[in-house]
């Protein structure tokens, strides 16, 4: 045995640190490149499960905790903290906007429903036609001055079925060549059922009126040559009902042109020289 070991320490310690060094330095250090470094560090994680990244683990957290919780959950900042920002990017105010729905489709259907009842109840205008006319003085002899008594018969009809008429402040009067020759009469209020009809016969002038010399001139010609061309007024107010609504009250203005069959000391009822329609204006 102590020969054994005498033997062992005859060995030359140089020899064996030169056989180290004989080892290639290079191909140990390459060998330990070739290691996956992605691997050694997730098997590490995986025996540590709470070591972080390093890119976490060298550097403070940028923002607080709060504020990135919130960032996160969708968090939208008060406007009054983005002042700056652009009035189209604002969010929405739903209620606000759900009142306006609501308030055009209301005026919506309400202006549907009136169109419907527009539609049904739309009133026609009166109908208006003399029948018949009547003279009984004309005096022409005392310039600017003229006096002439005239009865007319007016029919006055209603054409709606579910609408009725109210006339008020009726008045008429009888021009010639666009200047009155009579005054103005005052008609009594009338009221027409649906489809109903009625008839006036007012008496006008009998009073002397100033007129030109030009109307005078005029209207001794034409009643020599036996016909006169004058244009009978109608003017007042009309209200429309319909059931128990009446509503506001419209002008009524209406003129009837007339060809008489006039001649001079003629006195009665004088023919009317075609069929009168007159032209009404509400």
């Amino acid at each position: 045995m102590a020969e054994i070991m005498q033997i062992h320490r005859q060995e030359d310690p140089f020899q064996e640190r030169h056989s180290q060094r004989q080892q290639d330095p290079f191909q140990e250090r390459h060998s330990q490149r070739q290691q996956d470094p992605f691997q050694e560090h997730h098997s590490q994680r995986q025996q540590d499960p709470t070591q972080k990244h390093p890119s976490q683990r060298n550097f403070p957290n940028k923002m607080p905790q709060q504020h990135h919780q919130q960032q996160q959950q969708g968090y939208h900042y008060p406007m009054e903290h983005k002042g700056n920002m652009d009035s189209r990017y604002r969010i929405p105010n739903a209620p606000k906007r759900e009142h306006c729905i609501c308030i055009t489709i209301f005026f919506l259907l309400l202006g549907i429903i009136l169109l419907i009842l527009w539609l049904a109840y739309h009133p026609s205008k009166p109908h208006i036609t003399v029948t018949s006319a009547s003279i009984y003085s004309l005096n022409a002899t005392s310039p600017p001055f003229m006096s002439i008594s005239m009865q007319f018969t007016i029919f006055i009809r209603n054409p709606n079925k579910r609408v009725s008429i109210y006339f008020d402040r009726l008045s008429t009067y009888v021009s010639y060549r666009n200047q009155p020759i009579t005054p103005h009469v005052i008609l009594q209020p009338l009221y027409l059922e649906k489809h109903g009809t009625v008839s006036v016969s007012p008496v006008l002038g009998s009073v002397p009126v100033p007129v030109s010399a030009d109307v005078m001139n005029g209207l001794v010609v034409d009643e020599g040559y036996g016909v006169v061309g004058v244009k009978l007024v109608l003017q007042g107010r009309l209200r429309w009902k319909s059931g128990e609504i009446k509503s506001a009250h419209y002008n009524l203005y209406a003129k009837c042109d007339l060809l008489l069959g006039l001649k001079k000391g003629l006195v009665g009822q004088i023919p009317l020289i075609g069929a009168p329609v007159c032209d009404v204006d509400t």
